[in-house]
């Protein structure tokens, strides 16, 4: 069974682990302020790629029996683009991609000439590439600790400041090691016990990626992700806390031509033009803009995707020059229709992808909360993942100005008792 070969990696991982950093990383000195101390916690947990159907589709029967206990969306709207890094920051930030900063996956910022990628150990830890505050951020400087085992820039000095408790990102940790610090970190005393704490579970993306979203195998994965999360509140259930859970994914997962992949365009030369690797989305940054013209031209030509300068993109997707704050889009936007997906590299691509239009029914996210400061038995519509920002800032007591981003707290207001 799947479950049984989770617990074997996990073994094998643990012995793997040895040279890998797996220790946890403690800021000294700090303390809940005495106003804090009696707040309620949130625990923000994310499972990567776990689409919105995926509950259902999949048989997972803890979140399914948190559906009556709590609320629940029928999807939950990715920012555009619908990939990891961006969607993970939107969330903690309520900021849109091109107002954060994490415009991709991997992008060119024109301003130092450096490309950023979230492959880069270095740079993913460097608090220069992250706009906006996130949720830790937000309540270390509101004199409330934070904790997280994994999220998109927790490592990084974001404003100065990371979370009181964190780990360095890497899957050699296995999950009853996880939970145990989730329970370790409640179970300290009041002044140094975190209120906001950050949990993310790579393992449903990695499967419908490697297989297709259709694929058995993605099915066992989102059913032991279902498994660990019962785990983790049967553990934390004996603490007595007002502890609330919101469970969310950062996009969905559709399948993909895997036979028919698109290479670069020959018009996009070297030099004229500089163009980081991508599937669902391609950047074009110009080195001469006179070559623009004939490019334009050129890439219309072609149907099997859509050619943008950057002031033309949909509206929705809120990723134009004009909301470009940190100069990291591309001058030209290449965006394949779906199914088909470019493909660079000489390997073949893998059957699942993600990236596409955040509208389209397939980058659907999921979105499910419960605990005492959510109302019980409620389904709204799908909303945008940027007002997750606000109603867990209000559920924690931590003060917003809602000028400062793009999430709103009426959108969700409705789901707090």
């Amino acid at each position: 069974m799947r479950f049984v070969n989770y617990l074997f990696l996990g073994i094998l991982l643990c012995f793997s682990s040895l040279g890998q950093d797996t220790t946890q990383i403690i800021q000294a000195g700090r303390i809940n302020s005495k106003s804090q101390q009696s707040k309620p916690y949130v625990i923000l947990i994310s499972a990567d790629g776990f689409r919105s159907d995926f509950s259902i589709k999949y048989g997972a029967k803890f979140l399914q029996s948190r559906t009556a206990l709590g609320v629940k969306a029928d999807a939950m709207i990715p920012s555009y683009p619908t990939l990891t890094f961006p969607n993970h920051y939107s969330i903690v930030t309520g900021l849109y991609p091109a107002h954060h900063g994490l415009v991709d996956n991997r992008y060119f910022d024109v301003n130092s000439g450096n490309e950023y990628s979230m492959g880069n150990k270095k740079m993913v830890a460097e608090g220069k590439w992250y706009g906006g505050t996130p949720l830790w951020v937000l309540a270390e400087q509101q004199g409330m600790l934070s904790a997280s085992f994994y999220w998109v820039a927790s490592e990084a000095d974001i404003q100065g400041i990371r979370p009181s408790y964190f780990y360095t990102y890497n899957e050699n940790i296995p999950i009853e090691q996880r939970i145990q610090a989730v329970k370790d970190w409640l179970s300290l005393p009041a002044e140094k016990r975190p209120h906001m704490i950050t949990f993310y579970f790579p393992q449903v993306d990695h499967d419908a990626h490697e297989y297709g979203p259709e694929d058995p195998r993605v099915g066992d994965a989102v059913k032991w992700v279902d498994q660990s999360i019962a785990k983790l509140q049967a553990a934390l259930d004996p603490l007595k806390l007002p502890i609330n859970y919101v469970f969310v994914s950062d996009h969905g997962m559709t399948a993909v031509d895997t036979e028919n992949t698109l290479k670069k365009p020959i018009v996009l030369d070297t030099t004229n033009f500089k163009v980081p690797s991508g599937d669902a989305l391609l950047h074009v940054y110009t080195k001469n803009p006179a070559a623009v013209p004939r490019a334009i031209e050129e890439l219309r030509k072609e149907k099997s995707f859509q050619t943008y300068l950057m002031d033309e993109t949909p509206a929705h997707w809120h990723y134009r020059k004009a909301d470009d704050r940190f100069n990291r889009l591309g001058d030209i936007l290449l965006v394949p229709n779906h199914p088909s997906i470019f493909n660079f590299s000489p390997r073949k691509t893998s059957p699942g992808k993600h990236g596409y239009d955040n509208h389209h029914p397939d980058m659907q996210a999921s979105f499910q909360a419960w605990g005492p400061a959510f109302k019980k038995g409620v389904t709204i519509p799908a909303f945008e993942n940027v007002n997750v920002y606000p109603v867990i800032a209000n559920i924690l007591g931590l003060q917003v100005n809602e000028s400062l981003i793009d999430g709103k707290l009426k959108e969700l207001k409705p789901l707090l008792k």
